[in-house]
């Protein structure tokens, strides 16, 4: 598989809930950084990803504008859902917010994969307003915690 078939696989199993398969397309060092206070490795990455999507049964990615280079792929993300279950995030000071039916529709973002040895070793999003966690709060109407 190229490493573009890969991210696209790793996408497909996140918006499947198959957890399991994104685990084994993940290097136990994977690094993912950007819309987290500080980077995490793949084991709060998939539990993250898992919260989210339980909250979001509907999660989609909505992938565009692929390039690969080399172990590289970079993507943009413009992550879509409707909040119709519980989301319960791993942050202090933040409580479990009930489903309420929204409907979040995030900016695109610019997303960097980088693949080695058939896994995916880091993930990388850029800061963008409006976007990742906190801005799936704003839209859910849910002050980001203090840090």
């Amino acid at each position: 598989m190229s490493a573009m078939d890969i991210v696209k696989a790793g996408l497909a199993a996140v918006e499947a809930n198959d957890f399991k398969k994104l685990e084994g397309m993940l290097a136990d060092d994977m690094v993912f950084a950007g819309p987290v206070p500080e980077p995490v490795g793949k084991h709060e990455f998939v539990g993250l990803q898992s919260l989210l999507v339980a909250a979001m049964p509907d999660w989609k990615f909505n992938a565009k504008d692929y390039k690969e280079s080399g172990d590289t792929v970079t993507v943009n993300l413009q992550i879509t859902g409707t909040h119709s279950g519980e989301l319960s995030l791993p942050m202090p000071g933040m409580p479990k917010i009930p489903a309420t039916g929204t409907k979040v529709s995030l900016p695109s973002e610019a997303t960097t994969f980088t693949v080695k040895n058939g896994k995916i070793t880091r993930l990388d999003v850029a800061s963008t307003p409006g976007g990742g966690v906190p801005g799936i709060l704003s839209q859910l109407g849910v002050p980001m915690p203090p840090m």
